[in-house]
């Protein structure tokens, strides 16, 4: 049995893992010089594995996707994941937030081990190799330093990753091959990325690069307390992706999105009104709502910029208008952040293409995996373990039909 498998990201690489154990004779193919490249980039925040809450509360998180990635998760759960990790000499922890890391809190270790025990599996890499289809009678086609190149295979995994960060290997050119094949792909759009806001030029220079702790962020019927991180271009961080899609269907809808913030979300306008009701004296405005609604800079400078768009100074606000604002602050997006920028994609393979083992219908023997698939998730260990969960997946299917076929 002869298996291509083609992307060195987590979701290839746990095929071929699946694959290799099966008895099947793996090769990996990768356009980049070398494996696991946005698998290491990950790593830079300290490589967030998974996480620990109830596995239904954990599928709920990939919303509409949740039924098609159920199956494929429940068969390798986060539990699993932190046993392979271990099995790789890499234990995990589970953070304050929930958040399951490797201990030595980075990816090189975990890879540089998994890559070792893939070469003793006898899996294969083909690198600078760039899949570019198929030719007439099926065989695959890449695009190398010493010219094109066809290789014949039994079955095949795709696993291209999306279109975030193409310089580390997923650009998503794969979407106008399968595309010109008759497969169904949605769009591929920025998930769990940044938004263009219009901000003053004072306030651009002076809250560049600062955070927003403690906050509550909601746009329409959601609402998500977390972090947020003031950019030049407009705001990201945690709180942000969280809402990344409802912010991002908003902005591609109408062409912007208003999002609210909360500066301090635990306490209610009659609290604030309170304490911004007494006696200011000789402070300056700004020192004033620092120290009676322990605001920082940032948040106030959010509020100033509020009451310029809506034409009125912010000294001329009373105690319960200050407290409206506080909790309500409007901050209108204009764009989304370039995909080139984000941390993951939406859209790609539509799940209707797929049969239940992750086989597209069309293209028996072709199966697929990972983030190339129509799905997204928020950050917080739902990326990677969907990926490593349906490379274990795609790579069963292919054993299966594998030996369907021989039977």
């Amino acid at each position: 049995m002869v298996v291509a498998v083609i992307g060195a990201g987590p979701a290839g690489l746990m095929a071929a893992e699946t694959l290799a154990a099966g008895g099947a004779q793996v090769t990996v193919y990768d356009a980049m010089p070398s494996a696991g490249r946005k698998f290491l980039m990950a790593g830079r925040g300290g490589l967030n594995l998974t996480h620990s809450e109830p596995l239904p509360d954990f599928l709920g998180r990939y919303r509409e996707a949740m039924s098609h990635l159920k199956a494929a998760v429940e068969a390798f759960p986060p539990d699993a994941l932190r046993a392979w990790s271990a099995a790789l000499g890499q234990p995990t922890f589970i953070g304050t937030s929930g958040r399951v890391f490797p201990k030595v809190f980075k990816a090189s270790p975990l890879l540089r081990a998994w890559l070792r025990r893939l070469d003793a599996a006898g899996v294969r890499f083909a690198f600078r190799h760039r899949w570019i289809g198929w030719d007439d009678s099926g065989g695959l086609l890449f695009a190398t330093p010493d010219g094109p190149r066809e290789v014949n295979a039994d079955a095949s995994v795709l696993a291209l990753g999306g279109a975030s960060w193409p310089r580390l290997g997923s650009d998503g050119t794969w979407t106008v091959t399968l595309a010109a094949k008759g497969i169904d792909v949605a769009p591929v759009r920025p998930a769990n990325s940044g938004f263009t806001v219009a901000w003053s030029d004072v306030f651009r220079d002076r809250f560049e690069g600062q955070p927003l702790k403690g906050i509550a962020l909601t746009i329409g019927p959601y609402t998500v307390r977390g972090e947020a991180v003031v950019t030049r271009a407009g705001i990201e961080g945690g709180a942000i992706y969280a809402l990344s899609a409802e912010l991002r269907e908003a902005v591609l809808g109408i062409g912007q999105a208003t999002l609210t913030i909360a500066l301090r979300p635990d306490l209610d306008a009659a609290a604030l009104t309170t304490r911004l009701s007494g006696t200011r004296g000789k402070q300056s405005l700004a020192n004033f709502l620092r120290k009676a609604a322990q605001l920082s800079p940032v948040g106030i400078g959010l509020m100033q910029e509020a009451a310029i768009a809506s034409g009125r100074p912010l000294a001329s606000f009373s105690p319960a208008e200050l407290a409206q604002l506080i909790n309500a602050i409007p901050v209108q997006l204009t764009g989304i952040a370039p995909i080139d920028r984000a941390i993951s994609t939406a859209g790609g393979i539509a799940f209707s293409e797929l049969d239940t083992h992750f086989m597209l219908r069309k293209l028996p023997g072709v199966f697929a995996a990972g983030e190339m698939l129509d799905w997204e998730a928020p950050t917080g260990g739902y990326l990677l373990q969907a990926s490593f969960a349906t490379g274990v997946a795609a790579g069963k299917g292919a054993l299966r039909w594998l030996a369907q076929r021989a039977s």
